[in-house]
């Protein structure tokens, strides 16, 4: 495979790149997302078209989306971008380019992307966690993508949070934390924890003060940061007995907190089953660029 196209359909932007066989970024573009579907494809079509000109061929194009494309359905769900859910993106788009594409959610493009060339490269089995607005994740193993056929693989932010309010290891802070219902219609799924909004929930509880991610994680390891890493570690322990992967590869706005990478490692042992502490955490290499790169590295 030579050149190809990545691009990462967000809700507030399209993000494309022309990418070589070796990783390398060709191009780049950014255009703001429209509001409507038909205007979002055409979008779409003008970037790849400008890529085309730059590559003097048409090339192949990977899309990452805010939601998962359901093929049994031939349609989008649980789409950020609420404009895509129900419509036959897929084939549309296919339609529109002319070309061979391929698609998936913008969680599986940021696994795949630090499974290939990131901080998981080399890893047999690599889980990418997203821990911002909302948490997301996606699995990869012997370098391919695993999905499912509901289009649910590595969507473990909407797992019961684990032992909510029974941990021994943590002090009597979160007994303190309410009940929290999800987007999603559940209670209590840990992204209503462990995601940016659920740490910023979490201080205002514990402290009465509101403050935002960035402020509550500036000061070190607070009473706050501090249980929300127990948090996380159990959160993340479920997926390492799961599929006990060699790096867990975090990304999103909460991974830039120094003080998980120093914390997490033990206490995702203590709660891992007879775990040996063998799971590496590690800081996405790619950071922001990891989805488009990701939805590139669809054409291996």
């Amino acid at each position: 495979m030579g050149m190809r196209i990545g691009i990462d359909l967000g809700a507030t932007k399209i993000e494309g790149i022309l990418m070589d066989e070796c990783g390398g970024v060709a191009s780049r573009k950014r255009v703001s997302t429209p509001a409507d579907y038909a205007n979002t494809i055409l979008e779409i079509k003008k970037l790849a078209s400008q890529f085309d000109e730059l590559a003097g061929d048409v090339v192949p194009v990977g899309l990452g989306t805010p939601g998962a494309w359901i093929e049994t359905q031939r349609s989008m769900k649980n789409c950020k971008s609420t404009c895509l859910d129900g419509k036959p993106f897929l084939e549309d788009i296919k339609r529109v380019l002319g070309r061979p594409v391929r698609i998936q959610n913008d969680a599986n493009c940021f696994a795949l992307s630090e499974a290939v060339d990131g901080a998981g490269a080399g890893a047999h089995c690599v889980f990418g966690a997203i821990l911002g607005t909302g948490v997301g994740g996606g699995w990869v193993v012997g370098g391919k993508l695993l999905t499912g056929p509901n289009g649910l693989s590595g969507e473990w932010g909407h797992n019961p949070f684990p032992n909510f309010r029974s941990d021994a290891r943590t002090t009597e802070q979160e007994r303190l934390l309410s009940d929290r219902t999800c987007h999603c219609g559940q209670q209590n799924c840990l992204e209503c924890f462990v995601s940016g909004p659920g740490l910023e929930q979490t201080h205002e509880e514990l402290t009465g003060e509101h403050a935002t991610g960035t402020e509550i994680t500036s000061h070190g390891l607070s009473p706050t940061l501090n249980l929300y890493i127990s948090q996380l570690a159990r959160s993340l322990a479920v997926m390492v007995n799961a599929l006990d992967p060699d790096v867990i590869v975090l990304g999103g706005g909460v991974s830039n907190v120094k003080e998980l990478y120093a914390e997490l490692p033990n206490r995702l042992q203590e709660y891992a089953c007879n775990s040996d502490g063998r799971t590496k955490v590690l800081p996405a290499l790619h950071s922001d660029s990891s989805g488009v790169r990701g939805a590139a590295w669809l054409f291996p």
